[in-house]
């Protein structure tokens, strides 16, 4: 059984308990309490196919990363089973570049970073996002409105930076939990590997140095994990979704100093096709983000960065596992 079959029947028992309760406690409720999300056990979240959104046509796009092909895949092939017209555009590339891109009504939606849309496309210096992530989700909405974009519901899970190690070499420093201890065990004689853009961020390399007072040695490199395996870097900048953060052999130290902002998934919408797809298809978002929690994120991750698998593949197989396909 997979790791993310585990954790979408782990989050189905969880509801499917609540549900038992909410039934029991009024016996007036023909519904049982409502549809659950169940792995796929019953057909309750079964995507079911409208012809009349037939109509309506949506272009999904995505960044040029694995993790966007994957949510774009995602959002694509869940419209498609809800009867919605879809044509995907999924390697458009950098955030500017997809941003532009619906702006100009090249495509209808595409998944963006919270965070990230706030910092590169209005501007918000690093230091003052909301590190909340409702009060950085509004500030969000607010900024969209001038371009007649729509931040549809966030996802559960953020990718966010998080200072990585192998297991092997936390265990060297006491296995410290915050990036703040392990700032006073391990000091600056050490090795950090990172994006060559790191070593400007504020929220990266600088962001570390004035938040955390650590000025490791930085090393540019785009090895990430590679890195740590073939000793080139003592610690490097992974992210909280990466794929093989789903092995044990890597460990993680948590933000305690609230140095990076939130970064969640929002799928950019277009007002018009907001219109469009009225209640129906917000609800297919909604749903299929549901379950998308940090581990699962990982576990998807790893399938096409680790097992090689392709991201259609990934997301065809995560909505049926989930059970909003067959």
């Amino acid at each position: 059984m997979s790791k993310l079959i585990r954790a979408v029947m782990a989050l189905a028992a969880l509801l499917a308990v609540v549900l038992v309760v909410a039934a029991c406690g009024d016996d007036d409720d023909d519904n049982g309490g409502g549809a659950q999300t169940n792995g796929g056990a019953e057909s309750a979240d079964l995507i079911e196919r409208d012809p009349a959104n037939s109509d309506t046509r949506i272009t999904v796009g995505s960044k040029n990363f694995d993790e966007q092909y994957i949510l774009g895949e995602i959002y694509a092939q869940a419209f498609e089973a809800a009867g919605f017209t879809v044509r995907k555009q999924l390697d458009l590339g950098s955030e500017q570049v997809a941003f532009r891109a619906l702006r100009n009504g090249d495509i209808d939606a595409y998944p963006e970073y919270t965070g990230t849309a706030l910092t590169s496309f209005y501007r918000v210096a690093v230091d003052e996002v909301p590190r909340d992530r409702d009060e950085s989700f509004e500030q969000l909405q607010q900024e969209l409105e001038g371009d007649d974009i729509t931040a549809m519901p966030q996802t559960p899970f953020q990718n966010t930076y998080l200072v990585t190690s192998t297991r092997e070499t936390a265990e060297q420093f006491g296995s410290p939990e915050t990036v703040t201890e392990l700032v006073e065990e391990a000091g600056n004689d050490v090795r950090l590997s990172g994006f060559p853009e790191c070593r400007q961020r504020t929220d990266c390399y600088l962001g570390l140095r004035d938040t955390y007072d650590w000025t490791p040695e930085f090393v540019s490199s785009e090895g990430q994990y590679e890195d740590l395996d073939n000793d080139q870097a003592d610690f490097t900048m992974g992210f909280s979704t990466d794929g093989p953060l789903s092995l044990d052999r890597y460990y993680t130290y948590e933000d305690d100093q609230e140095l990076f902002p939130p970064y969640y998934v929002t799928l950019l919408t277009r007002n018009d096709t907001v219109e469009a797809l009225g209640d129906a298809g917000q609800d297919v978002i909604e749903r299929v983000q549901e379950p998308l929690t940090e581990e699962v994120m990982r576990e998807l991750n790893s399938r096409v960065s680790i097992d090689k698998q392709t991201p259609r593949r990934v997301a065809a197989d995560y909505l049926r596992e989930a059970g909003f396909t067959q």
